[in-house]
């Protein structure tokens, strides 16, 4: 199976077009292991669409499938532009949570950068979750997938290996949950680090940033209809929040390498 390693700031997957293979968990387990495999926050896997111009299927690390991933869709706009597959700037992408609009700022012909519309974020009531950390207090926020947004002082000094697995199987959240720790830095910053369902520690999280910049509009922290600057371990994401809650994100992609498996 021939792969494309590719990488929005930082948040890497594998991405392959053609069928998901049988047993996609154990493959994409072993794959995405970064000491025995290609090394991965998960794959991707592209195919043709009835309703759109290409459909993206996600995987985790741990090889569950994930709703949507910000990251991982700016990539596939490059990925299908650059090689051929698409040809033109602006392209819409079937997913789980839907179909979304990608517009590519092309220069000389290749993509310097992406902008989706992320769809309308729809953010609940806070939450108060009890864990063996301590107690936490979240906004719950949906924009395709799910995610508990909490806001901190520090982003810095919360230990996200020990409190993000818990805050991903809190029972708050039977199916799971995404979860950032946000701090505000300034009218139209944050600072975000983010746990993924599925995946653990990543430099970044396009869907996670979306949700953390809506959750600071709601709260009244950022001002919506104008960008929001969200900064993340492997770089920096800008979102702008409409009024209605609509969400445009606009970051990198980039290829790292081309790669092949080799069966043992």
């Amino acid at each position: 199976m021939r792969f494309t390693k590719m990488q929005g700031l930082g948040n890497d997957y594998l991405y392959v077009y053609g069928p998901v293979p049988a047993e996609i968990e154990s493959v994409c387990r072993r794959l995405s292991d970064r000491h025995f495999g290609a090394g991965a926050d998960g794959m991707i896997f592209l195919s043709p669409s009835d309703t759109a111009d290409v459909r993206m299927r996600i995987f985790n690390a741990d090889g569950s499938e994930a709703q949507m991933c910000g990251n991982g869709i700016r990539c596939v706009g490059k990925y299908v532009y650059e090689k051929g597959y698409v040809q033109k700037t602006t392209l819409t992408v079937e997913t789980l949570s839907g179909v979304k609009t990608l517009t590519l700022n092309v220069a000389n012909g290749r993509v310097q950068s992406v902008t989706v519309e992320m769809g309308q974020a729809i953010v609940g009531r806070r939450k108060t979750l009890k864990t063996d950390h301590g107690v936490f207090r979240c906004v719950p926020v949906s924009v395709g997938n799910p995610h508990a947004v909490i806001f901190t002082e520090d982003a810095e000094s919360i230990p996200l290996s020990e409190i993000g697995p818990r805050i991903e199987h809190n029972k708050a959240f039977p199916g799971r949950v995404n979860a950032e720790f946000v701090q505000v830095l300034g009218p139209q910053s944050l600072r975000m680090r983010v746990w993924e369902r599925g995946s653990g520690i990543t430099m970044a999280c396009g869907t996670g940033a979306s949700a953390s910049a809506a959750a600071a509009v709601a709260m009244g922290l950022c001002r919506p209809n104008e960008p929001i600057a969200v900064q993340l371990d492997g770089g920096t994401l800008q979102i702008i929040v409409s009024d209605d809650g609509h969400i445009r994100m606009t970051g990198p992609a980039e290829f790292v390498y081309e790669g092949e498996t080799i069966e043992p």
